[in-house]
């Protein structure tokens, strides 16, 4: 490296532990690959000068407080924490990490978040008009808190101008991976991840990991109903006209009656249903692909390979290798 690259972590009460060691740790194997100690200098920006205590218990000593940030700055990442939404117990630090990364985005070269991280981003304004990703359990709650935002709740990590935001949790290594491959290319990030014991790009996205069909309920006890009916039965005639006929409803209305009740269509809801019943078998059982796009109603092999691509990224027989179940 021809000179330093400046990078500034936030720290904050009940951050996430990994979120905060495991970016730096990729920056300095990144260092240690190039044989360039200083190339990555990784610092630590808390509220105060004192020690946070992290979500794992385990306290961190800032380099230097907010306050103290200034000058040009490579990289300013933001992590997640415990609890970021609205009235939460660190509400108030929030408002404060709020309103330095107001002051503090323009001094950096690039803006990054990792898991709930885009939240504060959001509340920043830094994510209007921009596509971002974050944990796909508070992926709708960023939606909907910031409506200027475009949310893709599948993606490991996305970049959108000079903002990269990530998913949950462990996306924070995958994401400082592809800030190492934009600086130094992608042979040097592939030595780093080969020393973290990583995929330099893992396959499909976060969809792979959600607990699938988490849905409030909707306000008719008939659409409940229906939705229970189609999640017990994947493998029956799921059809729009089928539907419509259970519900003595013409196709027309049925359709706008369900979208106004849960926000999606009946062939999406069906498909995502039949998505879910397949990855309980492909997790829990040996049955022929064949024998799994049957039962879960998707009538072929060929039809179960595009939904699941669709859905979450991957292929049946990836998908089983990575969480087949073993009893």
């Amino acid at each position: 490296m021809s000179s330093s690259r400046r990078v500034v972590i936030a720290v904050f009460p009940d951050v996430d532990l990994l979120d905060v060691t495991g970016p730096a740790e990729v920056f300095a194997l990144a260092n240690r690959e190039t044989g360039d100690r200083a190339g990555y200098r990784v610092e630590l920006a808390g509220p105060t000068a004192g020690p946070v205590t992290t979500s794992a218990g385990v306290r961190l000593l800032p380099d230097l407080t907010f306050a103290e940030v200034d000058g040009v700055l490579d990289t300013l990442l933001v992590p997640g924490a415990v609890d970021l939404h609205p009235g939460g117990p660190v509400a108030r630090i929030d408002q404060e990490v709020v309103a330095w990364l107001k002051g503090v985005a323009p001094l950096a070269r690039r803006v990054a978040s990792v898991c709930v991280g885009a939240h504060l981003l959001a509340a920043a304004g830094l994510l209007d008009g921009r596509t971002a990703t974050t944990h796909w359990s508070t992926a709708a709650q960023l939606a909907a808190d910031h409506p200027a935002v475009t949310v893709d709740p599948d993606p490991i990590f996305l970049r959108s101008g000079n903002v990269w935001t990530g998913a949950g949790i462990s996306a924070c290594m995958d994401l400082s991976l592809a800030l190492v491959a934009e600086d130094l290319g992608e042979e040097l990030a592939l030595a780093v991840a080969r020393q973290l014991v990583m995929y330099l790009k893992r396959q499909g996205g976060q969809s792979q990991f959600s607990v699938p069909l988490s849905r409030p309920a909707a306000s008719r006890r008939d659409i409940d109903e229906l939705r229970t009916y189609i999640a017990d039965h994947p493998s029956a005639d799921l059809s729009a006209a089928a539907l419509a006929a259970r519900m003595c409803l013409s196709e027309r209305h049925f359709a706008r009656v369900f979208r106004q009740e849960t926000g999606t269509t009946p062939a999406a809801f069906v498909e995502a249903v039949r998505v879910e019943a397949a990855r309980r078998l492909l997790e829990s059982t040996d049955q022929s692909l064949d024998r799994v796009a049957t039962a879960c109603g998707l009538g072929s092999v060929e039809t179960l390979h595009r939904a699941l691509r669709k859905q979450i990224g991957t292929t049946p027989a990836a998908y089983r290798r990575r969480f087949r179940t073993t009893g």
